[in-house]
């Protein structure tokens, strides 16, 4: 994207959103990324770096882990490794090890599902592959703590066999040394010292010439000197080309690992980037987490449509503080292309030109930004602004000849793609001949088809914005009343600049005020007070309008309770009859078992009886009746005439009647909770409570 000029990405504090981004990277890789933060005009690499930041957002917010733990700098390892002859030590070699490592995380983390849950991080891997053969070359050498390996090679593994040996062997002789001087009496101390890499003795100095040996130093007080026993230098000396040894073949087998890992220095390189994208990208998602950033909507086109948009600078000072920050809603489209703000001073115009222009430059870098997700953004190719005093001593330019250069620059390149900001427009000389340049200035850049916002107290400009296509009014609203800006913009209407009603309320004198009104155009008074009070009657129209919505709202709660309340009786009447259902099944269910078990008994009746006319009589008259309830309503009639029910203890020998079929029988053998009765020639198992205690009449 072309900015003019080139302070206005200072201008627009996008400066300061660079370096907050800068911060939250914790790789020299992601921070250059962040310090050189471009603003992009392809649809495709701005669509991709806001999927990429919302997915990262969303892995943040519920707390998924990513493994990107990495964050050691590697730019100088991996130019070594392209360099033919170079060595790595073994903690460089640690640390590509650990970047090989990383990738080999990142590689199993994307499985089949969560490449298609986050595809825009998914696609930062797509054209790479992971290399197994990187870890295997150093783990076959290195180990976890950066040194070579014994079995790294059989001539090390032999050294290192010979050292050990040797180390012991000079360690029982040097005790033994150390034993026999202490017996005489010429150590200044027992414990062993090293000197220039050997193995000697602290001897008082006057006794040093009684000690064989090589002097290798004396102490800083020439009280002790330290010599190399004369029984153990043959010892030092092979062990001294044993080290020289040893530091030899792990310098030729650490050359040799570093010629084979120069192979893949290209796709260690591309690991490199890899691992630093991921942090720029967690970067930009724990910045939008901070400044309530979201993934709004891109169109290829030269659109702007914020919804609940905030200042990002503004809103983490205000949460900062505990203050509220109040949203601007504005569009920007091929209708209205350039909107005119107008209303008091300290009354958010700047503010809400700069939120616009800030948020699109944020947008086309990749960044999340603090608007409704409903917002939708379009893509453009230049921004131009013009804020504050652009007085140049350099050039001997006035606040307005400066002002008119930037306009000219304006008119002659802006286009259909071109995003411009202009504060005050016009302002800096005769405000006659300033209002008359404005308006021929914004009429031109009307008919280059650009879009813009220009804030101005010019009413010239209000009334040409007013009646012209393409261009319309704006205005920040204000209490009069408390002489408070409500730092909100309105959509569609001029704004009054309050200057004698600030004045009144601040108590000047009436008589200066009255004279000041005097001096004013008749009709340029009217004019602001016909503003001043159409403002006024539309912030009581909009406390009616809120009034009136908290209203409905409350109607439509009740509403919504109501219904939930007959839903509740609609489903416990649903309840209630699922139930009568339920019950009528399990009444049925019941029946059909008794029904089964009868039949059971009947046939094993039928195989033991020889009266198997009878059993079979019995059998179809449990099966076929077809007149159930009349065969029971008589049956109980029948009974009722013959027995009488009893209340008591059901024992054995007592008559019972089966309250379920109304069939009588008597008890054969309690067992528990179930009696054996015999029915017919049949005994049969009945639950106690299924079972009437009866007796005949007149017995």
């Amino acid at each position: 994207m072309k900015v003019y000029p080139e302070s206005a990405v200072v201008q627009l504090e996008f400066d300061k959103v660079k370096a907050l981004l800068h911060e939250r990277c914790r790789f020299e890789y992601s921070k250059s990324i962040a310090t050189d933060l471009r603003i992009h005009t392809k649809k495709e690499f701005i669509d991709a770096a806001l999927k990429q930041s919302h997915e990262f957002k969303q892995l943040l917010q519920n707390n998924i882990y990513f493994p990107n733990d990495y964050v050691l700098n590697l730019a100088k390892e991996l130019r070594l490794l392209s360099i033919e002859g170079a060595v790595l030590s073994g903690e460089e070699l640690i640390s590509i090890k650990k970047l090989a490592t990383s990738l080999q995380s990142i590689f199993r983390w994307f499985d089949a599902e969560r490449r298609m849950a986050y595809p825009g991080l998914a696609a930062i891997i797509a054209d790479t592959y992971y290399e197994k053969a990187i870890l295997q070359l150093i783990d076959n050498v290195i180990d976890e703590s950066g040194n070579v390996k014994d079995n790294a090679s059989d001539d090390l593994q032999s050294i290192r066999i010979s050292l050990f040996r040797k180390r012991n062997e000079l360690r029982r002789l040097f005790e033994r040394v150390v034993g026999k001087l202490n017996k005489q009496g010429y150590l200044a101390e027992i414990e062993e010292s090293f000197m220039n890499g050997r193995k000697v003795v602290a001897v008082f100095a006057e006794q040093k010439r009684m000690v064989k040996g090589i002097l290798h130093g004396e102490s800083d007080s020439r009280r002790t000197a330290f010599i190399e026993p004369e029984e153990t230098i043959d010892l030092n000396n092979q062990l001294t080309e044993l080290e020289i040894s040893e530091k030899k073949e792990v310098y030729r087998i650490l050359k040799e690992l570093t010629k084979q890992l120069s192979a893949y220095a290209p796709i260690l390189s591309v690991y490199h980037s890899v691992v630093g994208e991921y942090d720029f990208i967690r970067a930009k998602a724990a910045l939008a987490i901070d400044m309530g950033g979201e993934y709004p909507l891109l169109t290829d086109k030269a659109h702007l449509h914020l919804i609940q948009a905030n200042h990002p600078l503004l809103f983490l000072y205000n949460k900062k503080t505990g203050k509220p920050t109040i949203p601007v809603d504005l569009t920007l489209d091929e209708k209205n292309r350039i909107l005119v703000i107008s209303g008091p001073n300290a009354g958010g115009k700047t503010v809400t030109l700069k939120t616009a222009g800030l948020l699109q430059m944020m947008i086309q870098s990749g960044l999340l930004v603090p608007v409704h997700p409903s917002s939708q953004f379009g893509i453009f190719k230049q921004v131009m602004i013009h804020i504050g005093d652009t007085q140049s001593i350099e050039f001997e330019l006035s606040t307005y000849s400066s002002h008119l250069l930037s306009m000219k620059h304006f008119m002659e390149n802006a286009s259909g793609k071109t995003l411009f900001f202009i504060d005050e427009l016009g302002s800096g000389s005769d405000p006659n001949l300033g209002g008359a340049f404005a308006e021929v200035i914004l009429e031109e850049l009307g008919k280059k088809h650009a879009f813009g916002i220009v804030t101005t107290h010019y009413l010239n400009l209000k009334v040409m914005a007013n009646k012209t296509p393409g261009i319309i009014n704006g205005a920040m609203a204000f209490d009069e009343k408390r002489l408070l800006p409500l730092y909100k913009l309105v959509v569609g209407k001029p704004g009054s600049s309050y200057t004698f009603s600030i004045a009144e309320r601040i108590g000047l004198d009436k008589r200066l005020i009255q004279k000041a009104r005097s001096l004013v155009d008749e009709e340029h008074f009217r004019l602001d007070k016909l503003l001043n009070r159409t403002e006024q009657d539309l912030q009581q129209v909009q406390e009616k309008e809120k009034s009136l919505q908290r209203l409905i709202k409350e109607n439509e709660r009740l509403k919504k309770e109501m219904e939930q309340v007959m839903d509740r009786e609609r489903h416990q009447q649903q309840v209630e009859m699922l139930k009568q259902q339920n019950k009528i099944t399990e009444e049925r269910l019941v029946y059909l078992k008794d029904m089964e078990r009868k039949l059971r008994q009947m046939i094993g009746e039928w195989k033991r009886t020889e009266d198997k006319a009878r059993v079979v009589k019995e059998m179809a008259g449990l099966l076929f009746n077809k007149n159930e309830e009349k065969v029971v309503s008589k049956k109980q009639k029948q009974l009722d005439s013959k027995y009488e029910e009893l209340n008591g203890e059901i024992k054995v020998g007592d008559t019972v009647k089966m309250k379920r079929n109304l069939q009588v029988g008597e008890v054969l053998e309690l067992r528990g909770k179930k009696a054996v009765v015999k029915i017919g020639l049949l005994p049969m198992q009945i639950e106690l409570n299924d079972l009437t205690l009866i007796k005949e009449k007149g017995v």
